[in-house]
């Protein structure tokens, strides 16, 4: 009887007249006094031109309003999706599993998170204040931003899910198990906030990203594991909405400082080389758990890009770009300088950075076009995977961009082994003095800051809110703060590069946070530690330079001599090699081996004309090799096309699925050409990586053999012939042998190779020259 109440009770609320009067309401009285401005201004005889720009704003906000509600809905929709729904929907957001053979499903653990999502609730709420809002509310005092607290931190119903886990069993110690998550959080958490007098609140918070955990070191006894580290390899895609009065902040410029810090706090507390460190038993260290662990060091030369998008109009209509480059390896960041007015930018700039996991992490370099009026704009991006360097050793190569019309960068990379072997200190100091960059390093040093003891009072006999900062050169790290407290305990790890460890020197000094008096520091002379045993001390308790008190600072530090050595040669080709030096290799060896049939030369069959304005003829490849122009003519209207077909084929490694290269200088069997390609496949990458190399000998129109064609090539991978799937190089103006050595990319599972063709296009861009020549 009473259910039967109840029921009653929840239809009557669910009922029509009950649900809209609240919302009618508000309607209603939007209305009345929208009515009652507009009655208001003519009354006052008001020009309505001041009208316009609140108009325009309202109507500005309402419509990106919408945009960030349908995204929320659309991920929040993909969380709670069962399987098959997901799969139907949206194919650039279906999990690991569908594009990578080796992750596996995981909706057993996700049934696990459903049930324990609310303890979780609890752990994230003090992970966020002690952890989170203090990062914050430090970084706003930069942009004069007071008074940060999280008043309410509720994740809400829907859980975290697992689109997909992979564990690894080979190239990992004996002593930990790693495992690498695709996780997506879009759930219906209650975020409220407050900046000083201003109160606010975040909905729709969404965060997508792969998730490494790291469980060790591995016990005989129970838990079996001593800890766990989780970690982002890569810096996760975080999207949130402002509700509430600090809806007022979501203008264009303001809301960006609150926005950026919050996304910033949470990739530099969770991405690589930072972790979340949960200790499992007592009698494992905290310092093994905690201590960085660096596999190596990346040194990275961003040389210069060419053929970038133009962004500025000039006078002329000649546009220009103001380039620059942004390297994200993790949570490190690094800029180059901003050069006007080209898009043949020559950056020459220099940078280093710890790796601690070269498996599955990433250097992305983003292009942008300078511009302080409007914003800066994407010119496009390049990723190269970090275990290609470290295989490699070294690699110098021309990446062109993902997400831009055209535009490559050339990239010099060098992996750096770390050595304890103290002759190889003058190596590495006669290797960086021929480099002639003052900022490069030799040595890596890493700190451990255990704890202090006995730190004086500050004023008023009161125990201080303390920090600590240890900087090398100029490099400059710092502690959480540890509130009220004469003995604090930071259990905190960096990492520093030194130029030169025989003369650097370690400073360090703890500050109280609210009188910003210095309350200990001291120096330390790394050439010390190049005495110790293996160039590391343990737990050292080293002395304060006060003279009151006698204070201590426990300390690790362990010092690293950095060392290139060549990587071992191998029986089998890299997968994703598209190194310059190797490809030039490999076309000389290939040269001197076409008497012998080992490269592919495959004249094309004809085609028809097609009605297309853009493409009207085409070249379906699914090899590599040096192609020959077909030798019929076609008639078209706006666009010289050239076309190829070779056909497909499969090597036995499984790491490739045809990789060939042929050059040849002849115009071909028709007298019309030939146009050298690159194709492979990568099962790790699930990617088809084609090369365009060059074209040679395009002939000059009969009519007019002064008007040399402007040459571009255009690809397609069909049966998908839309924006997505098209890829172009750059125009060579004035050029029958033009050389382009550019690479583009498609993400192709290992199901759908058999499925799709490469369509291959040559272009030229005047129409006086498609009036006498054609080609097809």
């Amino acid at each position: 009887m009473e259910d039967k109440c109840e029921d009653n009770k929840v239809s009557k609320r669910n009922s029509w007249p009950y649900m809209n009067i609240g919302s009618l309401t508000i309607s209603f009285l939007t209305k009345l006094a929208t009515a009652s401005v507009i009655w208001g201004w003519g009354y006052l005889n008001l020009s309505i031109a001041w009208l316009i720009a609140p108009v325009a704003l309202a109507a500005w906000k309402m419509e990106r309003r919408k945009d960030n509600e349908l995204k929320a809905i659309t991920a929040q929709a993909s969380v709670m999706a069962k399987e098959k729904e997901l799969i139907m929907s949206r194919l650039d957001e279906l999990p690991s599993w569908v594009y990578f053979p080796d992750f596996d499903r995981a909706e057993w653990l996700n049934k696990v998170l459903y049930k324990v999502w609310p303890s979780i609730n609890q752990f994230a709420r003090e992970l966020c204040k002690q952890t989170i809002e203090p990062a914050i509310l430090e970084k706003l005092v930069e942009y004069k931003v007071k008074g940060f607290q999280f008043e309410r931190l509720v994740l809400g119903r829907i859980p975290l899910k697992i689109y997909g886990i992979k564990a690894y069993d080979k190239n990992t110690s004996r002593n930990e198990v790693i495992v690498d998550a695709d996780i997506i959080y879009a759930g219906d958490c209650d975020i409220t906030f407050s900046i000083g007098n201003i109160k606010g609140g975040i909905k729709d918070f969404q965060i997508r990203g792969m998730m490494r955990i790291v469980m060790k070191p591995l016990l005989s006894a129970m838990p079996i594991v001593g800890g766990v580290q989780a970690f982002f390899l890569n810096p996760p895609a975080i999207n949130f909405n402002l509700v509430g009065v600090a809806d007022v902040l979501d203008l264009p410029g303001l809301n960006d400082i609150l926005r950026k810090t919050i996304v910033e706090q949470i990739a530099a507390f969770v991405v690589l080389p930072n972790k979340i460190v949960i200790p499992l038993c007592e009698t494992v260290p905290v310092e093994s758990l905690k201590v960085p662990e660096p596999e190596g060091v990346l040194r990275i030369h961003v040389v210069e890009a060419k053929h970038l998008m133009k962004k500025d109009i000039g006078v002329l209509g000649k546009g220009k770009s103001d380039p620059y480059a942004v390297l994200k390896i993790g949570a490190q960041e690094f800029r180059t300088k901003t050069i006007d007015n080209t898009v043949n930018p020559k950056w020459d700039f220099w940078c280093e950075c710890d790796i601690a996991s070269a498996i599955a992490q990433q250097i992305t370099v983003l292009l942008w076009d300078y511009d302080d009026t409007k914003g800066d704009e994407s010119l496009g991006r390049a990723t190269i995977e970090v275990s290609r360097v470290k295989k490699k050793g070294n690699i110098d190569t021309w990446v062109s961009l993902e997400q831009a019309k055209h535009g490559m960068v050339h990239l010099r990379l060098t992996w750096l082994q770390l050595s304890k072997n103290i002759n190889d200190l003058q190596t590495a100091l006669i290797e960086t003095q021929e480099l002639r960059v003052t900022s490069m390093s030799t040595a890596l040093l890493i700190l451990y800051v255990d704890s202090a003891k006995n730190l004086p009072c500050v004023r008023g006999n009161k125990q201080p809110d303390v920090y600590l900062e240890a900087s090398v050169g100029g490099n400059t790290k710092r502690t959480a703060t540890i509130l009220r407290s004469c003995d604090p305990v930071w259990e905190q790890g960096f990492t520093f590069l030194v130029s030169n460890p025989e003369t650097g020197i370690l400073h360090i000094k703890i500050t109280d946070e609210k009188t910003g008096m210095i309350v200990g520091e001291m120096s330390y002379n790394i050439s010390l530690l190049l005495k110790q045993n293996n160039f590391e001390i343990s737990q050292q308790p080293y002395d304060l330079q006060m003279a009151e008190v006698d204070s201590k600072l426990i300390l690790s530090m362990s010092l690293s001599i950095l060392k290139y050595e060549e990587p071992e040669p191998t029986s089998e080709e890299d997968d994703d090699d598209h190194d310059i030096n190797q490809l030039k290799k490999r076309i000389e060896r290939q040269e001197s081996n076409i008497s012998n049939n080992l490269s592919t030369s495959v004249p094309s069959s004809p085609l028809k004309r097609q009605p297309s304005k853009e493409s009207v003829s085409s070249t379906r490849s699914t090899g590599s090799g040096a192609v020959i122009l077909p030798e019929e003519p076609a008639a078209v209207d706006e666009e010289l096309l050239v076309t190829t077909a070779t056909p497909s084929s499969h090597t036995e490694s499984p790491q490739l699925i045809r990789r060939n290269t042929s050059i040849t200088s002849s115009a071909g069997e028709a007298k019309l050409g030939r146009i050298q390609l690159s194709l492979r496949y990568s099962v790790q990458r699930q990617k088809l990586i084609i090369v365009v190399h060059k074209i040679a000998n395009l002939p000059l129109p009969q009519n007019d053999p002064h008007n040399i064609p402007d040459p571009y090539v255009k690809l397609y991978l069909l049966p998908d012939r839309h924006k997505e799937t098209k890829r172009k190089t750059v125009v060579i103006k004035d050029n029958c042998n033009p050389v382009f050595d550019e690479q583009f990319e498609y993400v192709v599972s290992q199901a759908d190779l058999n499925s799709r063709t490469l369509e291959v296009s040559v272009c030229t861009q005047k129409e006086s020259a498609i009036r006498n020549v054609y080609y097809r």
